[in-house]
C-alpha cells in the first residue's frame, strides 16, 4: 500500500506519463477514425453508412462499460484495471490493423472501446492517488491539458499518417505507445487497497443496456421515429430498473451514493451542461463557418483551432487556481466566459473578419478550459478516496452524456430550423453554458464546494 498522500518524486512523474499515454491513445483513436472512414469504406468494400459503425461501435462500447470498469477499479484496484485496459487496447489495435473486413474491424473496435473505457474510468482515480491532495487541481489540469491537446491534434495526426501510409497504420501506431505505457505503468502506478466486495454483474449488464439503448435512440429518433422511440423507451425502462437495484447497495455501480453529496451532484450537473454547450458548438460551427460565413474547408479547419489551443493553455492554469480558490467561483466565471463567446459567434455578421472569429473561438476555449479543471477537481475531491473509481467513472459519463445530448440537439435544431440551424445551435449552446454558470453559482451560494474529501 502506498502513502496516503501521493507518490514521491520522480515516481510521481513517471506515473503521470503512463496515465497520459493511455489517455492519449484512447482520445486520439476516438478522433482519427473519423478522418479515415472514406478510405476504410473503399478498401473494405463497405457503404459509407455501414462504415459509420467503425466509430459508433467504439463509442457505444465506451459508454456502456465506463461505470462497470470504474466499479471494478474500486473492487480490485485502479492500477489493475488501468493495466488491463492498456493491454486490451494495444491488442485490439493490432486486431484493427489486421482486419480484412468491416465486420472484423467493427468487432476489434468494440474490444478497443472496452480497453479505452477501462483507461478512462480509472485515470482520474489514479491521478488522485499519484499527486498529494494540495496539488490535486494542478494534476487534474495536466490531465485536461493532455485530453485537449490529443483532441486538437487528432485529425492532423490522422491526415499525416494517411498521407504516407494506408489506414491500418492509424491503429498500428498504438503498438509501440501501448507497450511503452505498459512498461512504465508496471513500475510507476500507485497501488491501492482493494475493497474485496463482489462485482455486480447484473447491474453492469443493465447499465450497458440502458446507455446503449438511450444513445441509439437519441441518434436514430429523427431519421427513424418509431425504432428510435422504442429504443428510448427501452433505455428508460432498464434505467429505472437499474436505479431501483442500486438504491439498496452500499457501494453501487451507478454512484447514487456520491450523487447524494451536494458538491458532487452540482459538479455532475454543471459538467453535463457545459459539455452539451461544447458539442452544440463544435458540431454546428463547421456548417456555420462554411454555409453562413462562406469560408472554405481549409479556413474552417484553421478557425476551429483556437478553441482547443485555448483550452490547452487555460486548463493547467485553472487547475492551479483551483488548489487555492473556490472551484464554484472559478467554474461560474468560466461558464459565463463560454456563454459570452458563443453569443459573440452567433451574433457576428456574415462579413465578419477572421480576426473576430478567431477571437470568439479563443474566448470559448478560455471559458471552457477555465471551467473544466476546477469542476473536475470539485467532483473528484468531494468523493471519499475509497470511491475514487466511481467518481472518475461518473466524471467521464457526465462528459459523454453532455456530448451526446449536444450532438443530438444539433440534429433536432437543423431539422427544425434548417436556414438558421447553426446560429440557433450556438444560441442554445450559450444557454447551456449560462445554465452551468447558474448551477455553479447556486453551488457557491449553498457553500457545498469542498477541498478534498477524506
Amino acid at each position: 500500500m502506498e502513502a496516503s498522500d501521493g507518490l514521491p518524486t520522480p515516481r510521481r512523474y513517471w506515473s503521470i506519463v503512463a496515465i497520459a499515454l493511455g489517455i492519449i491513445m484512447a482520445v486520439l483513436d476516438g478522433a482519427i477514425a473519423n478522418v479515415a472512414l472514406p478510405s476504410i469504406a473503399r478498401d473494405l468494400n463497405a457503404s459509407p453508412a455501414s462504415s459509420i459503425w467503425v466509430v459508433n461501435a467504439y463509442q457505444l462500447a465506451i459508454v456502456g462499460s465506463l461505470l462497470p470498469f470504474a466499479s471494478l477499479g474500486d473492487i480490485v484496484g485502479y492500477r489493475r484495471v488501468f493495466q488491463a485496459g492498456l493491454l486490451t487496447f494495444t491488442l485490439a489495435s493490432l486486431a484493427c490493423a489486421m482486419s480484412g473486413s468491416l465486420v472484423a474491424l467493427t468487432l476489434a473496435r468494440i474490444l478497443q472501446g472496452f480497453g479505452a473505457a477501462a483507461l478512462m474510468s480509472v485515470n482520474a482515480a489514479l491521478v488522485r492517488f499519484t499527486y498529494p491532495n494540495r496539488l490535486l487541481g494542478r494534476a487534474i489540469g495536466i490531465n485536461a491539458l493532455v485530453v485537449a491537446v490529443s483532441s486538437a491534434v487528432g485529425p492532423t495526426v490522422a491526415s499525416a499518417i494517411l498521407s504516407a501510409a494506408p489506414w491500418p497504420w492509424l491503429f498500428a501506431v498504438n503498438l509501440p505507445m501501448g507497450t511503452l505505457a505498459l512498461l512504465i505503468a508496471h513500475r510507476a502506478l500507485p497501488h491501492t487497497e482493494p475493497s474485496r466486495q463482489p462485482f455486480d454483474l447484473v447491474s453492469a449488464l443493465l447499465n450497458a443496456l440502458t446507455f446503449g439503448l438511450l444513445i441509439v435512440g437519441v441518434e436514430s429518433v429523427m431519421l427513424h421515429p418509431l425504432p428510435g422511440a422504442l429504443a428510448l423507451a427501452g433505455g428508460l425502462t432498464t434505467g429505472v430498473v437499474l436505479v431501483r437495484r442500486q438504491l439498496s447497495k452500499t457501494t453501487p455501480l451507478v454512484p447514487i451514493d456520491l450523487l447524494r453529496i451536494p458538491a458532487f451532484a452540482f459538479s455532475v450537473a454543471a459538467s453535463v451542461c457545459s459539455f452539451s454547450a461544447q458539442m452544440l458548438a463544435l458540431v454546428s460551427l463547421p456548417f456555420y463557418f462554411q454555409n453562413v460565413l462562406g469560408r472554405t474547408q481549409v479556413e474552417t479547419g484553421l478557425l476551429m483551432t483556437p478553441w482547443p489551443v485555448a483550452v490547452a493553455v487555460m486548463a493547467p492554469i485553472a487547475g492551479r487556481l483551483a488548489d487555492r480558490f473556490s472551484a464554484a467561483v472559478l467554474c461560474g466565471l468560466g461558464s459565463v466566459i463560454l456563454s459570452l463567446g458563443l453569443t459573440l459567434l452567433a451574433l457576428l455578421p456574415a462579413t465578419a473578419p477572421s480576426g473576430a472569429l478567431i477571437c470568439g473561438m479563443a474566448i470559448c476555449g478560455v471559458g471552457f478550459g477555465f471551467f473544466q479543471s476546477p469542476n473536475n477537481r470539485s467532483m473528484l475531491g468531494s468523493a471519499p478516496k475509497s470511491r475514487s473509481g466511481g467518481a472518475g467513472g461518473m466524471q467521464a459519463t457526465a462528459r459523454l452524456l453532455g456530448q451526446t445530448c449536444g450532438a443530438a440537439l444539433v440534429a433536432v435544431i437543423f431539422r427544425a430550423a434548417s436556414s438558421h440551424g447553426s446560429t440557433v445551435s450556438l444560441g442554445v449552446g450559450a444557454c447551456f453554458a449560462a445554465t452551468a454558470a447558474l448551477v455553479s453559482t447556486f453551488r457557491h451560494h449553498r457553500q457545498v464546494d469542498v477541498q478534498v474529501a477524506p
